[in-house]
């Protein structure tokens, strides 16, 4: 049964949710299940992993596992670390980068940026979403640093990145959908939250897109499992169809496709210092994506999922997985933390805050068509200097002349954009 799709924005959105929430029914009820049926095997089993969290939160354990680089290095991560990895979705890389090198990075930021008179420039948030947190600027629109291309093109950064790719499903039906051992260095912005800062923080939401994971024709294939009734072949770690498809566009859309999204720590943070926090269930995308579908919810209403808005998960549609909300361990500065693309997270707030709270954005973006696409995009804005695509088009760096440059680029910075 084929479902109806939009590969682009759906000119009205109403008629088309309707549309493809009916479709999506009729296809479920084929399998000879309803969907109340399906979201029931979804729903216990989730239930099940979240009081298994919050079992271990009682007992004092830390819900995120820790793996130290070194043993990512040597090939040493034992099988058991390896299956919790897998089960919680998320990841501190302890000593990724020395503290040194680390804060090194840090204080060439600071320097970066004040030579190139970013703070008497600045005109504000370019975008909705992190201009909510109320920085002075928190979130620095800033790309092609020295620190931030170094990072990414390291070889400890690349032996990372591959190990967290390898967990996923990368070749199946015939088709090899990336190549683990690649990445298109996705380039992404800094924070820098200082000392004694009040913080908003960023509420609980998902980033692998909007309406488009109903809507597109890609989407709906490597969420098969799901809309065909068979919930107990759904695998979170499959990347089936997800290395092509369209987004909608969108003020937080990401144009590539991303095993895992991270960052760098450039400080020593507090777990109780406006850190991050997930969800750590990476099989609750088949709830998210089912919940729509229950005849509480509107016919036209995706339980507050809509383009150009951030995907929400709230306590009125999706309280059950709130409940296993779990924040990182203390980092220190070269440490980094990694969470499966699909995850819940969150950005708790602070008031007066003990320390630096820095990060480099630097996730899994692994090669494959739809981020060799997007890496077309990329060696044009580093080239010029310019904002990324998928970001606010701000600029600062065009004119800064101690930018990194391709003459900088080692091997692997070539390949990651292409130009190897």
């Amino acid at each position: 049964m084929s479902l109806p799709h939009w590969e682009e924005t759906p000119a009205d959105l109403p008629a088309a949710i309707r549309e493809v929430k009916a479709a999506l029914r009729r296809q479920i009820a084929a399998s000879g299940r309803t969907v109340e049926e399906v979201f029931a095997v979804v729903e216990r089993s989730i239930a099940a992993e979240v009081a298994e969290i919050n079992a271990a939160r009682s007992r004092g354990e830390t819900i995120w596992p820790v793996i130290s680089y070194d043993d990512i290095e040597a090939g040493t991560v034992s099988a058991a670390d390896v299956a919790r990895l897998r089960k919680r979705g998320c990841l501190v890389v302890r000593g990724h980068f020395e503290r040194s090198q680390a804060l090194g990075w840090d204080a060439g930021i600071v320097q970066y940026v004040e030579d190139n008179n970013f703070f008497s420039d600045y005109r504000g948030p370019g975008d909705d979403f992190f201009g909510s947190v109320g920085s002075k600027p928190e979130i620095y629109p800033i790309y092609w640093s020295r620190a931030q291309m170094e990072a990414r093109q390291s070889d400890r950064m690349a032996r990372v990145q591959t190990f967290l790719n390898s967990q996923w499903k990368h070749t199946s039906e015939g088709v090899q959908w990336f190549d683990p051992s690649r990445d298109s260095l996705y380039p992404d912005r800094i924070r820098r939250r200082p000392e004694g800062a009040d913080s908003a923080g960023l509420g609980t939401h998902l980033d692998p897109g909007t309406l488009d994971l109903w809507m597109t024709e890609a989407y709906q294939q490597a969420f098969r499992h799901l809309f065909n009734g068979d919930v107990e072949k759904y695998d979170p770690w499959d990347a089936a169809y997800r290395t092509s498809g369209p987004q909608y566009p969108g003020s937080t859309m990401c144009s590539a496709f991303r095993t895992f999204q991270g960052w760098t720590a450039l400080s020593d943070m507090a777990h109780d210092q406006g850190v991050l926090h997930t969800v750590p269930i990476p099989g609750a995308m088949a709830y998210l994506m089912l919940r729509p579908l229950l005849s509480d919810v509107p016919d036209d209403e995706m339980c507050g999922v809509t383009v150009n808005q951030v995907f929400p998960a709230t306590d009125k549609w999706h309280g059950l997985l709130l409940e296993a909300l779990a924040g990182i361990p203390d980092v220190q500065a070269g440490d980094s933390v990694w969470w499966h693309c699909d995850m819940i997270h969150s950005v708790a707030p602070v008031q007066d805050q003990k320390g630096w709270g820095n990060v480099m954005y630097i996730p899994a973006a692994p090669w494959c068509p739809r981020n060799e696409t997007y890496a077309a995009t990329v060696r044009e804005a580093f080239l010029s200097g310019s904002s990324p695509s998928d970001f606010p088009a701000e600029h600062y760096e065009r004119e800064w002349p101690d930018r990194f440059t391709e003459a900088d680029l080692n091997e692997t910075g070539r390949r990651g954009l292409g130009l190897a």
